[in-house]
């Protein structure tokens, strides 16, 4: 009989559910792609119906439900009890927040309660609350396939912890270093993310992109102090990072630039400035970690871990000899690494096993996709051979909506839910950016190539399946693929192997015949401020809400003008 574990993630944000079948991940997704409500943070029901459908189980069939938030440790608790004590500034507005949070994650540990409502009593027989930080440690130790490694988990917060490193061994996760929270390099970080204009919690990723068009020239020395060990935050600065009161570090460090207003030079240098303080922790992070347990390979999770720049350049500096980062690093991977720790909480084996694709989400067949286009009455063409027909649009300039099998799990579009365009032409960056996302125009994309052409593009390039990995372009590739190389001649890459999407791997590889390059454009399918889409028709009205040029849904081709123009 099949052993099946429930993993989620709730209340806090990116609401998720994964379920492990024989200590496999067979479903995943997030709940705002189902909901339709960016980062939708309530109970995920929509989520744990679409797994339990997809493995054709009820929940009496569940050996166990995981939460990824242990109940019994109230982080607000903490944040108020230091407040209180004079650790931190006793600010109405830090105290309010404690007390507001103390309520949201104590809903938290309503999970059981929940679980029951939507789906009965059947549902929370055996559920376990699983450490935040255990959680995402095991969500990238498990999946590595690696039987031993240094695993650093780094976020806003966990419980009370900020960073935690472990050494993991065999099924054992040893904790063998933790900063509290509000030591935190992710508020840190987020205080920049909110003076440069962006939305905390949400945009780091921008200030992340930023940088690469500035200059490091911002003494961050007084937000933060990196150590022999770590770093170290200036928690009376930051205070209130969470929640709005940034007051001081405005006064250090500038006001909150008005989104409205055009970026500047200095706005670049801050984002730069900040970037290399990040990176400078992270490495001092790791080095302790390596001398420490003497293992050099390294397991990355939590949000801070989605920062690519940062993972490429730890990858390159030699400090340890691989990396591995789980692709849904942010709390939607909780829910995994929940499910994975509960197996030993049953008598199980805990899964461990190397994690090479993420297309964990729902899938529709063509005859679903045919049959809403036909409800929508829209006009199209249907091909035996829509790799070959897409490449050759893509190489005439015409962008592309690719919508093929399951969805991905996690933030990043990796050719399932995907927006494809020429990379040779400089021009797509600004026409994908302006006409088609409605973003800033600075905002980069990634390019896709084929798993065999990698080494011949980006240095040290030969497996990156995630785009969680930023690489160095080989001098004169970028003159090639100018749409998808940053400023600072990087690239956050995607290799595709033919053995785990062939239809994806076959589309880049006609391109390449029809071209010489190999590599595609890729961005995620969505427009501004809206979740990846998941069916067909997310897919049709982001297609018709956009400058998109044509619409691809498993063999069936979607016009605005003439097909074959």
């Amino acid at each position: 009989m099949a052993n099946y574990v429930l993993g989620i993630n709730s209340y806090l944000h990116d609401s998720s559910a994964a379920l492990m079948k024989d200590g496999k991940v067979v479903f995943a997704t997030e709940e705002e792609r189902l909901s339709r409500l960016k980062k939708d943070a309530r109970f995920p029901v929509l989520s744990i119906r679409a797994a339990l459908e997809h493995a054709g189980i009820g929940v009496r069939d569940l050996d166990a439900v995981a939460f990824g938030w242990n109940k019994a440790a109230v982080t607000p608790l903490h944040t108020l009890t230091a407040s209180v004590t004079g650790k931190l500034p006793r600010s109405r507005s830090y105290i309010g927040h404690s007390l507001m949070t103390i309520g949201r994650e104590l809903r938290s540990g309503n999970g059981e309660r929940n679980l029951k409502r939507a789906f009965g009593t059947e549902a929370a027989r055996r559920v376990f609350h699983i450490d935040h930080h255990a959680s995402h440690a095991w969500s990238t130790y498990g999946l590595c396939g690696w039987d031993e490694a240094l695993v650093v988990v780094m976020d806003g917060r966990g419980a009370t912890q900020a960073t935690t490193l472990y050494h993991a061994r065999g099924e054992e996760l040893k904790p063998i270093r933790v900063l509290k929270y509000p030591n935190s390099l992710g508020s840190f970080y987020e205080a920049f993310t909110d003076i440069l204009g962006f939305e905390r919690q949400n945009d780091e990723w921008k200030v992340m992109g930023l940088a690469a068009y500035g200059t490091p020239d911002r003494d961050l020395s007084e937000a933060i102090q990196v150590t022999d060990d770590g770093y170290q935050v200036n928690t009376r600065l930051l205070m209130g990072t969470t929640w709005g009161d940034l007051t001081e570090m405005r006064k250090q460090y500038g006001p909150r630039r008005n989104p409205e207003v055009l970026i500047t030079d200095a706005d670049r240098n801050l984002a730069a400035s900040a970037q290399q303080a990040l990176e400078k922790a992270v490495f001092a992070l790791v080095k302790w970690g390596v001398k420490e347990t003497g293992c050099r390979k390294l397991c990355l999770a939590g949000g801070v871990a989605m920062n690519s720049k940062a993972n490429g350049r730890l990858l390159a500096s030699g400090l340890v000899d691989d990396v591995f980062v789980q692709p849904a690093a942010t709390d939607d991977g909780v829910a995994i690494g929940a499910a994975i720790a509960a197996h030993g909480r049953i008598g199980k084996a805990i899964p461990r096993y190397r994690l090479d694709e993420v297309y964990f989400g729902p899938e529709f067949s063509d005859d679903e996709i045919g049959e809403t286009l036909q409800t929508y009455k829209l006009p199209f063409v249907r091909s035996t051979d829509v790799e070959r027909v897409t490449a050759d649009l893509l190489a005439k300039g015409k962008i592309v909506g690719w919508f093929q099998g399951r969805m991905e799990f996690g933030p990043r579009a990796l050719g399932n839910r995907s927006i494809l365009a020429d990379p040779r032409r400089a021009e797509m960056k600004d026409r994908v950016n302006e006409c088609v996302k409605f973003r800033e125009g600075w905002r980069p994309f990634a390019p896709s190539c084929t798993i065999e052409a990698a080494p011949d593009y980006f240095e040290g390039c030969r497996e990156a399946p995630f785009m969680i990995l930023t690489y160095d372009v080989l001098p004169d590739a970028g003159e090639k693929i100018p749409a998808v190389t940053h400023d600072d001649n990087t690239a956050r890459v995607q290799t595709v192997d033919r053995n785990v999407n062939p239809r994806y791997w076959r589309l880049i590889n006609e391109f390449g015949a029809i071209t010489g390059t190999p590599v595609i454009m890729n961005t995620s399918f969505n427009l501004r401020g809206e979740p990846i889409v998941c069916s067909p028709k997310d897919a049709i009205r982001t297609f018709y809400s956009s400058g998109l040029d044509y619409l691809v849904l498993g063999e069936f081709i979607v016009a605005k003008q003439q097909m074959w123009e």
